[in-house]
């Protein structure tokens, strides 16, 4: 079996704001794996700035992963602890050069057409027409679940805009989630009483990841759910993940299978979060829809049915052309749509 790697440079279609800046385009790689007549591939989907393989070496590292491909699976992944994107490309790519066909991972109702997943509406941070543009789109889409960046306008025109969708749908017709991604620092509390008061579902990372203390004090006393997202970057050893769970007692964890290793990584922290009867949900990390396409199969076998964080295909001008559809709020492969044409071999030029 050959392995090689390529870069490939995303362009989003406007500037997608989040409170660490606005995001004009994204990084990813992609491993494509050759034997006799079949082919595989996979994406390493890093965030600069975010993912803890975030490195100098970063590229040096993928070239050893593949030239080391004949190690096999489980000795690549041993040895790519620390590198939790490429862990994932290679999990991805393993199972496509096993599969009849290398855009079907996992046979299921999902992947066969048959069953979609729930997924949350993204709302962007930026001015405040824009957010309510976008507020109202996903409404007219039939979403039944929201999810807000926040942490980076004003926090009263923040709260303006949930108002106003409070206004209009009760909690039970919209489910309201919020991401404030850690911008919140010493009024953290009271911010979240303010929000408590808007039926919010839950609240992704209020506070900078790394401060237990403090992050444990918030999920103890907040009047609204925390969800975990950065706060598990980095914790590779399952012995700390279960410490990091007994000590900070989130209510809920969010997975990023190229941010915390992949599949195998996302099912150790599945395992422990069930174990302390926290919830937890599957949420793609910006990847096109190469990554995505492999998430979103894998998640709908969790069965899992809370919305899933799994709507950000559309985001770029020139992503890959797939089967992948949103609609009426949820995600589905139609497999009567075809694959961009010779996709891995473009790759591999």
């Amino acid at each position: 079996m050959k392995a090689v790697y390529k870069k490939y440079i995303l362009d989003f279609k406007r500037p997608s704001g989040t409170s660490r800046g606005l995001l004009t385009q994204k990084e990813t790689w992609f491993i494509i794996l050759k034997k006799n007549d079949k082919v595989g591939i996979g994406e390493c989907g890093i965030l600069r700035g975010l993912s803890i393989d975030d490195v100098p070496n970063y590229e040096e590292k993928l070239k050893w992963a593949c030239n080391n491909i004949y190690l096999g699976l489980d000795v690549l992944l041993n040895h790519l602890i620390e590198f939790p994107s490429i862990q994932f490309g290679l999990e991805q790519a393993f199972l496509s050069i096993a599969s009849e066909n290398p855009f079907i991972l996992f046979k299921n109702n999902f992947s066969n057409s048959e069953a979609t997943i729930a997924i949350n509406g993204l709302i962007w941070m930026g001015e405040e027409p824009f957010m309510h543009q976008q507020i109202q789109q996903k409404i007219e889409e039939r979403f039944s679940c929201i999810k807000m960046k926040i942490g980076a306008i004003d926090f009263d025109k923040e709260i303006s805009l949930l108002k106003s969708i409070r206004a209009k749908y009760k909690k039970e017709e919209i489910e309201l989630r919020v991401d404030a991604n850690g911008a919140f620092k010493e009024d953290a509390l009271d911010k979240l009483k303010i929000l408590a008061e808007l039926d919010l579902h839950s609240i992704e990372q209020p506070i900078k990841q790394g401060n237990y203390a403090q992050m444990k004090n918030l999920c103890g006393v907040a009047p609204i759910p925390i969800a975990l997202d950065e706060e598990l970057i980095g914790i590779f050893n399952v012995t700390k993940k279960e410490e990091l769970i007994q000590t900070i007692q989130p209510q809920y964890i969010i997975l990023k299978p190229s941010l915390v290793g992949g599949f195998k990584g996302c099912n150790e922290w599945i395992s422990i979060a069930e174990k302390y009867d926290i919830g937890w949900w599957i949420t793609s990390a910006l990847e096109s829809n190469v990554g995505l396409n492999a998430i979103a199969q894998w998640t709908f076998g969790l069965k899992n049915d809370m919305p899933q964080g799994l709507g950000t295909g559309s985001l770029y001008t020139n992503n890959f052309k797939s089967p992948l559809e949103v609609s009426n709020g949820a995600i589905r492969y139609n497999k009567s749509q075809d694959w961009q044409e010779n996709l891995i071999d473009s790759l591999c030029i």
